[in-house]
């Protein structure tokens, strides 16, 4: 720790500060650990000689009570996961169009879905380890705002290679705050609701599913979703790119304008005042209907601010890529090696499964519309990339697509009710394996029908697998970690589905079974992996 560094920390410990409700009092406790009182007044002898109690975060959560204020969290957190759910997928839906106004061969295609991932995993660490150092809510913010403006300057880029770019920016964005919103979330809730309300927000990524499969089925195949700015012609499908970044800048600004920083955050970061007004808010939302005045009641922090993140803020910047490097090594050692190894496999092959697979449903729709196996007509010769093989759009494909996201919701509702009781561990695992049986017979089916059906079990199984992990990797890792360890490891998500895509792109025309099977044999793997994992139901954050 800096020298500065330790002067401010003595200094804020040993400052008797004023006992109004904006100030209040930090001392010392006799233990050496820091202590925030939240007293309207100062404590005295005349209290019967009894002493504030002295909260831990976890206590401080369940005083502060809960109601409105997480009702309201959920509905901001989950529009920003939603937000994200519709600037991943709206790829997929504009490819069967786009590909003839941007001349796309089928291993183009597999480059345009896997762009964003390539973002997302250069976003993913770099957002997370700042958000462990200056903030959630900061990055959110930033994140949320990369993702929004550059997917929308995607719609008027011409040529291929920019509307590339600008989809690998918006990754970028993305990156950061699908790691970040589930810590940032978490760190709000009371321990015995922490898995219902995770797996609730994870719901939210279904309604982004559907969200972008409604506009979809909207916007493309509509006359009147066209629009000539200059020389460029805004086909549908470019006014379905700009309708897909709105909820990502309207999700920024809600999170500027009404959601407080994380309180666990901010008593791990030594700003305690400010934690405890964190925590003034939520009480005094939770019971607006209450006549309740918010208790007095001391914060106990019992580890010190991190000494990595002090010094990073005071080094020079030859020693920024050793702080940054310096989470990994933390996760990948020590009591966390064997939990992160075993993460690490599963974030594979989840990742590898799901968008090499969903990704790519559109496409695969497409081809079986004359009925038959995904993989039934790749033998035929290449349809030349022309208007007329894109325009007027097949509105089946969107159908059919809505029809997959939706059945996300069963699923979403098993873990919501399930959670708690059965634990992340399990119903990853069982997940991750029901899934694999269903993309084996998706395979093996020789009817559309049968194939939209298997589809929509897997969408239906794997979200529930999707959910667990959310809910396992906020509880895995102390809060000095959580968003670098989840960053890190959806890094690691996104170099699998940039994989799936470019095996999916590379061979769907020509040996369309490989990559279906291979996801099958993936997700197999990961789910027998998954059981390595420790439980963590209802356990306390650290």
């Amino acid at each position: 720790m800096s020298r500065r560094g330790c002067s401010e920390d003595s200094e804020a410990r040993q400052t008797l500060l004023s006992s109004s409700e904006s100030e209040p009092e930090e001392v010392d406790s006799d233990g050496g650990e820091d202590i925030l009182y939240s007293s309207q007044r100062t404590p005295s002898h005349d209290d019967q000689g009894s002493a504030p109690r002295r909260l831990t975060y976890e206590e401080a959560v369940e005083e502060a009570g809960f109601g409105v204020f997480h009702g309201l969290l959920l509905l901001v957190c989950g529009w920003a996961n939603a937000s994200d759910a519709v600037e991943i997928l709206c790829v997929s839906f504009l490819l069967p169009t786009a590909r003839c106004d941007l001349q796309l061969s089928s291993s183009d295609m597999g480059l345009l879905t896997a762009s964003i991932f390539l973002g997302m995993m250069v976003g993913g660490y770099l957002w997370g380890y700042l958000a462990d150092l200056r903030g959630r809510k900061r990055v959110l913010i930033v994140s949320l705002s990369v993702n929004g403006v550059f997917g929308a300057l995607a719609s008027l880029a011409p040529w291929f290679w920019l509307f590339l770019l600008m989809r690998f920016i918006s990754g970028v964005g993305v990156g950061g705050s699908i790691p970040v919103i589930f810590s940032y979330f978490s760190e709000f809730l009371p321990r015995l609701r922490r898995g219902a309300m995770i797996s609730s927000l994870a719901t939210f990524w279904m309604a982004g599913n559907i969200l972008a499969a409604g506009l979809a089925w909207w916007v493309i195949p509509a006359s009147w979703a066209h629009v000539q700015l200059g020389p460029l012609t805004m086909q549908s499908w470019r006014v379905f790119v700009v309708l897909c970044s709105v909820p990502s800048l309207s999700s920024a600004l809600l999170f500027s304008l009404m959601m407080p920083e994380s309180p666990k955050f901010l008593m791990e970061a030594g700003r305690k005042k400010e934690a405890l007004h964190v925590f003034r808010v939520m009480f005094s939302v939770n019971h607006w209907r209450s006549s309740q005045t918010f208790p007095m009641f001391g914060l106990v922090t019992s580890s010190p601010r991190s000494q990595t993140r002090v010094s990073s803020q005071a080094s020079c910047c030859g020693r920024l890529l050793e702080m940054g490097l310096a989470p990994i090594r933390q996760i990948f050692s020590g009591p966390l090696r064997s939990r992160s190894f075993v993460l690490l496999v599963v974030f594979y092959t989840i990742s590898f499964g799901y968008y090499g697979l969903w990704m790519w449903f559109p496409e695969l729709f497409k081809r079986i519309e004359d009925g038959g196996s995904p993989c039934a007509n790749v033998s035929r010769a290449p349809q030349l990339l022309n208007q007329s093989s894109c325009y007027p759009p097949n509105t089946a494909v969107y159908m059919e697509g809505f029809i997959v996201a939706a059945s996300n919701l069963p699923g979403n509702i098993f873990t919501i009710f399930v959670m708690d009781r059965v634990g992340g561990k399990t119903l990853l695992s069982c997940s991750l394996m029901v899934s694999s049986v269903s993309v084996f017979f998706i395979y093996m089916v020789q009817t559309k029908a049968g194939s939209l059906v298997l589809s929509c079990i897997f969408s239906g199984v794997s979200v529930i697998g999707w959910n667990a992990l959310d809910v396992v990797g906020t509880e895995l890792y102390p809060t000095q970690l959580r968003s670098s360890a989840l960053g890190f490891f959806t890094g690691v998500g996104r170099v699998a589905a940039i994989m799936g895509n470019v095996v999916f792109g590379t061979l769907v025309d020509s040996n369309c079974a490989v990559p279906i099977l291979l996801v099958s044999a993936l997700l197999l793997a990961g789910g027998l992996v998954a059981l390595l994992l420790p439980q963590t139901k209802q356990t306390d954050l650290s």
